[in-house]
């Protein structure tokens, strides 16, 4: 059997899984030899685990890595570095510096910019929007380090402005940083799931009066729909209100560097921070997450130093002092030799050829009667919902789920399901170069396929 054709994992049930998985956290006295212990993994774990690198893997942002970032991501795990600051590594401390300053030139941000190594884009949107209400807070008179959310008492409703297609992740920020979901404003969005300009000029006029607007975010590419934010015209407005800007690239803003994709990311030089994943297209090993600021100078804000490690007086490279984590691995090593090893070329052709695929599979799924699309593709994610004229309208909407779940149990293929605006719907994702139009149409088949089956 080719690896093309192969399962995607084993299709076994979370029960059976967990009962192989058992054997490996039944922890004993004496231990296993290595032989053994590995040849257990292979018989137990790998079996279920997602191979990311075939085609038939539609339905996420994981990737393998190549053998380039392999290399970087070996040397990294043999000599375990933390690379906080000089003290434990020089070396990878001054790499991570270099490493991020060479990607604030490769997209073309500011002389000012600058960026840090994040676990997670997660944690890079919430220290974004602590970075935003910082800013907020030295306008209001007070040091929110010092003072916390406190010194908002008596004032507005502190708000930020976000897409409803926003990640969760956003969700996560203010609640973490204690300002509550009631302070997180979802703006709607048009037919194509972008944020609607109309209605977010409205919903800032009605909340003038009861609320302080501390951020918008624009997401170039929303994780539901792939839908890039008009970011141009989001980042005028930020700057009209004298609030930040940010975008959440952490799917799409590899993007910017096709340039047939590029426009989508005009604009993108007024935002204050902006959050990436390399670990998504470019297959770097997780965690690489990047948060960008506009200004160095913002990351003091979050800075803390220490007698012993961070020290203020020390003018060594100290990566440490942008990001909380005072344990820091040396992720940027992966994405130094995948970038130096494959080239900008290759990169950016091996970015394009998702889009192609899945806006080929848009165009093919429009002339089909029994498929509707629910957008038009900005980037590699395409949702789409099944409707043969012989299943009733009241039936389709499980129809979506039953195709769903069929497709996942049987461990060939990877598709997801969402909802956008609470219509249930099919979606695929595309960041592999590996996965084509023609795979694409495999999967329609198979969903076909398992409708007649079904009837």
């Amino acid at each position: 059997m080719s690896k093309q054709n192969s399962p995607l994992f084993s299709g076994a049930t979370p029960q059976k899984i967990a009962e192989d998985l058992a054997q490996l956290v039944a922890f004993e006295d004496n231990g296993l030899e290595t032989a053994v212990l590995e040849k257990l993994l292979h018989e137990t774990l790998i079996p279920h685990l997602m191979d990311y690198s075939l085609p038939q893997f539609q339905s996420m942002f994981n990737a393998f890595l190549p053998e380039q970032a392999q290399l970087g991501a070996s040397i990294a795990l043999d000599y375990n570095q933390g690379v906080t600051n000089w003290q434990v590594s020089p070396g990878g401390a001054t790499l991570e510096i270099l490493c991020t300053q060479a990607l604030c030139k490769l997209f073309k941000l500011g002389d000012q910019s600058d960026a840090t190594f994040m676990y997670s884009g997660t944690y890079a949107n919430e220290q974004a929007i602590y970075l935003a209400l910082h800013r907020h807070a030295e306008k209001r008179g007070f040091d929110l380090a010092k003072e916390g959310i406190w010194g908002f008492s008596g004032q507005k409703t502190p708000a930020i402005l976000v897409s409803e297609d926003t990640h969760f992740s956003m969700v996560h920020a203010v609640r973490n940083l204690g300002l509550g979901e009631r302070s997180l404003i979802k703006v709607p969005v048009n037919a194509n799931r972008q944020i609607d300009l109309t209605a977010l000029n409205k919903i800032l006029s009605e909340i003038e009066d009861s609320h302080q607007i501390v951020c918008i975010t624009a997401t170039t590419g929303t994780t539901s729909a792939g839908a890039v934010d008009p970011v141009q015209q989001i980042g005028q407005i930020c700057q009209e209100l004298d609030c930040w800007f940010h975008i959440d690239g952490a799917y799409g803003y590899a993007y910017k560097l096709v340039p047939e994709f590029s426009h989508h990311f005009i604009g993108d030089e007024l935002a204050d921070s902006i959050t990436w994943d390399p670990h998504k297209q470019l297959g770097a090993p997780i965690p690489s997450s990047i948060l960008f600021v506009k200004d160095w100078r913002d990351f003091g804000r979050i800075s803390l130093y220490g007698a012993y490690f961070n020290r203020q007086e020390d003018i060594e490279p100290n990566p440490g002092l942008k990001s909380p984590p005072s344990t820091r691995s040396l992720a940027a090593l992966p994405l130094v030799t995948l970038l130096k090893g494959q080239g900008i070329k290759k990169v950016v052709n091996d970015l394009q050829v998702p889009l192609t695929a899945v806006q080929q599979l848009h165009n093919y799924l429009i002339e089909q009667p029994d498929f509707e699309v629910q957008h038009e593709p900005d980037l590699g994610i395409l949702c789409f919902r099944m409707h043969p004229k012989e299943v009733p309208t009241e039936e389709r909407d499980g129809l979506q789920r039953h195709l769903y779940d069929q497709i996942m149990q049987s461990g060939e293929r990877s598709i997801s399901f969402t909802r956008l605006s609470g219509i249930p719907c099919l979606r695929v994702v595309s960041v592999s170069p590996h996965t084509t139009f023609q795979d694409y149409l495999e999967t329609i088949e198979h969903l076909r396929a398992i409708e007649v089956e079904r009837r």
